[in-house]
This record gives structure tokens, sequence and C-alpha cells, in this order.
């Protein structure tokens, strides 16, 4: 991932100016990440040892996602709205 879209991701899912360490921002990254990774394995479905990082990822945004909801539930909510994830 690159620096800009990097940017474009904390600006989006900032909740103050030069946030770049809270849940919704780190769970955005993840979620790209993860998206990448997924595109990779479809090409390479022999690569495991991204495979497993790729497990180990979806881990983290979970532990996240449910430390979030334990939280602020407003917070989650229009968070995996955003995102549009499925929980």
């Amino acid at each position: 991932m690159d620096k800009d879209t990097k940017g474009q991701i904390f600006q989006e899912h900032h909740t103050h100016e030069g946030d770049t360490g809270s849940a919704e921002v780190q769970v955005a990254l993840f979620t790209r990440r993860i998206t990448d990774l997924t595109a990779h394995l479809q090409v390479h479905r022999h690569d495991y040892s991204t495979r497993r990082g790729l497990l180990q990822l979806v881990g983290k945004r979970r532990r996240l996602l449910n430390y979030l909801a334990q939280e602020s539930v407003p917070r989650y909510q229009t968070l995996i709205a955003r995102l549009g994830l499925r929980r």
C-alpha cells in the first residue's frame, strides 16, 4: 500500500486531525490489506505464508471490532456501514 492510499484512508476514517492510531483507522487499514491479500491469493493459490498472514490480519481486525463494539456501539455501527463489513 503506498503513501497516498494510506493518507486517503486516514482522511476518511480519522476521529481528529492527525489521527493515525484510532480503532477506526486501524480497522480501515486492515480491511484494505485484507482485500489486497485476498486478490493476491486468488491468483497464487499455493502461497501458504501469505494465507497465514491474511488469517492473522482477519483475527486482528475482528479483535479491534469487538473492542470498538464494547466501547462505543454507534462508532462501531457507522464503521461497519462505511466499510461494508458483514457482522
